[in-house]
C-alpha cells in the first residue's frame, strides 16, 4: 500500500516500524532520565554514555565524536567498522542531546532536574530519545531483511552553545555519505500526535550581541563633566533596534532585542563602565550577511552622540533553517502514513535559532515542529522556560514518523 492510499486509514499503516509497548515505555523511561541528569553544550559526557551503551547493546558501532561528546551511528552499513563503503548514499536522522543553564522550576514532577540550574527546557531530551528509538527500530527491521537503505544517526553537542555543535558534528564526519538529513523540534504551541511542516526558512538567523560603553564617570550633580554612560546604555537600548530596522527591508524580519543591561553602583554616581548584551534575529538570509555591519554601525552611531567609546563583540550564531521541498514532502508522507491527514499542519517561521541550519548548507533536509501540547489543554508551557515539560506520546509519533521516512525514501 502506497503512501498516498494509506492516509485514509491513519492508524492501520502497512509500513512495519510502529513501536511495541515494551520498547515504548523504555523510551520514555530513558527520556525521563536524560531529563533528570541534564548536562550544558559540550559537557554532555553522561548522556553520550548513555546513547552509546544502548545502541551497543542492540548490536550496533556507534561512534563518539573526536571532540568528546555527541556520536553518529550507521544502521545497515557494510562493514565490520561501521563505515559505509559505497552504494545509495544515506538518510541522516539528527538529535540534539545538550540542555539548558536554568533551574527546574516544576513542583510536582517525578522526573524534575537534579542538578541545580540546569533543566532540558527545549526538549532535546524528546529529540534524542525519538533518534534512539528510531535507531533501535530501524535496527530491529534490518535484522528481518525490512531495511533497504543505510541510514545514521546523528547525536549533535551544543546545539545552544553559539555558533553551535553543528560544525563539530560535521567536522567529525557525521554527514560522509548522507545524502539528506531530517530532524524534529518540539512545539508545544502543537499537540502532540501532530507535526508542523513548512517549506523554505522555518526558523530564523540568531547571532549574539555583547557591547561595553566606557568613558569618565563623576557626581550626578556635573554630568557635564562626564560621560553619562546610563543615558547612553538606556539610549542604545531604545535607539538602536529601529534605527536598524529602518535600514533593511522591513520584510527581512531583523530584529535586535535586549537580555542584559548593568551600569553604576550608587545612585549619585555616574559610572565608568556599562554593558549591554542581546540576540540579533533574522527571518531573512541576505539581510542575515548584512547585520553585524548595520547593527555595529548603529551602535557607534548611538554612543558617539554621548561620547561613549563602545567596544562591541558581534558572536556569528546560525543562519536560518531552510527546508528543502523534497525533504519536507518525505517528512509528510511519512507522517500521513502513520497518522493521516489531520496529523500534519501549517507553521509559521519562528524567530527562534536552530544549527540544524549548518547541515543544511551541506546537503538537503528538513525540519519539522513535533507537537508534544497534551490535546485540549490551553496552557502553553513554552520552551527555554523552568516549568517545559512534554506530552510523552510524541516520543511514539517521531519514532514512527522518522522510520516511515527511512522507508519510504529508501523506496525513491
Amino acid at each position: 500500500m502506497s503512501p498516498e492510499s494509506e492516509a485514509d486509514t491513519p492508524g492501520e499503516a502497512a509500513l512495519p516500524g510502529t513501536l511495541p509497548d515494551a520498547l515504548r515505555a523504555e523510551l520514555v523511561a530513558f527520556r525521563r532520565d536524560l531529563h533528570m541528569h541534564p548536562e550544558l553544550g559540550n559537557q554532555e559526557f553522561r548522556t553520550t554514555a548513555a546513547i552509546k551503551e544502548r545502541l551497543e547493546r542492540a548490536g550496533l558501532k556507534p561512534r563518539v565524536l573526536p571532540i568528546g561528546t555527541g556520536l553518529v551511528c550507521d544502521i545497515g552499513t557494510d562493514t565490520d567498522s561501521g563505515q559505509w563503503s559505497g552504494g545509495p548514499r544515506m538518510l541522516a536522522l539528527r538529535a540534539d542531546i545538550d540542555a539548558l543553564p536554568i533551574p527546574d522550576t516544576k513542583s510536582e514532577c517525578a522526573y524534575r532536574s537534579q542538578v541545580p540550574d540546569r533543566a532540558h527546557a527545549c526538549g532535546h531530551d524528546v529529540h534524542t530519545t525519538v533518534v534512539l528509538g528510531t535507531g533501535l527500530v530501524l535496527a530491529a527491521l534490518h535484522e528481518q531483511g525490512l531495511l533497504p537503505r543505510p541510514v545514521r544517526l546523528v547525536f549533535q553537542p551544543a546545539e545552544e552553545v553559539l555558533p553551535g555543535g553543528a560544525a563539530d558534528a560535521i567536522e567529525g564526519g557525521a554527514l560522509d555519505g548522507v545524502r539528506r538529513i531530517l530532524a524534529v523540534h518540539c512545539d508545544p504551541r502543537v499537540d502532540a500526535g501532530k507535526i508542523g511542516l513548512r517549506v523554505g526558512p522555518i526558523t530564523s538567523a540568531c547571532d549574539r550581541l555583547e557591547i561595553a560603553l566606557n568613558g569618565p564617570g563623576g557626581h550626578t550633580a556635573r554630568p557635564h563633566l562626564t560621560t553619562d554612560l546610563v543615558t547612553a546604555a538606556a539610549r542604545v537600548v531604545t535607539d538602536v533596534p529601529p534605527l536598524v530596522a529602518r535600514r533593511v527591508d522591513s520584510r527581512s524580519g531583523l530584529a535586535l532585542t535586549w537580555g542584559r543591561i548593568e551600569s553604576g553602583h550608587a545612585p549619585n554616581v555616574i559610572p565608568q563602565h556599562a554593558e549591554l548584551a542581546g540576540t540579533v534575529r533574522c527571518l531573512d538570509l541576505d539581510a542575515w550577511r548584512q547585520a553585524p555591519d548595520l547593527v555595529m554601525g548603529a551602535i557607534d552611531e548611538i554612543a558617539d552622540l554621548y561620547r561613549a567609546k563602545s567596544e562591541i563583540t558581534y558572536v556569528r550564531g546560525v543562519p536560518p533553517v531552510v527546508n528543502e521541498v523534497t525533504s519536507t514532502e518525505l517528512l509528510q508522507a511519512a507522517m500521513v502514513a502513520r497518522r493521516g491527514t489531520d496529523a500534519v499542519e501549517g507553521t509559521e517561521q519562528s524567530l527562534g535559532g536552530e544549527d540544524f541550519s549548518w547541515y543544511l548548507e551541506h546537503v538537503p533536509g528538513a525540519m519539522a515542529r513535533l507537537g508534544v501540547r497534551p490535546p485540549g489543554e490551553r496552557t502553553v508551557r513554552d520552551l527555554h522556560q523552568g516549568d517545559f515539560d512534554v506530552d510523552e506520546h510524541a516520543i511514539t509519533v517521531g519514532v514512527e514518523m522518522f522510520t516511515a521516512a527511512a522507508l519510504i525514501d529508501a523506496v525513491q
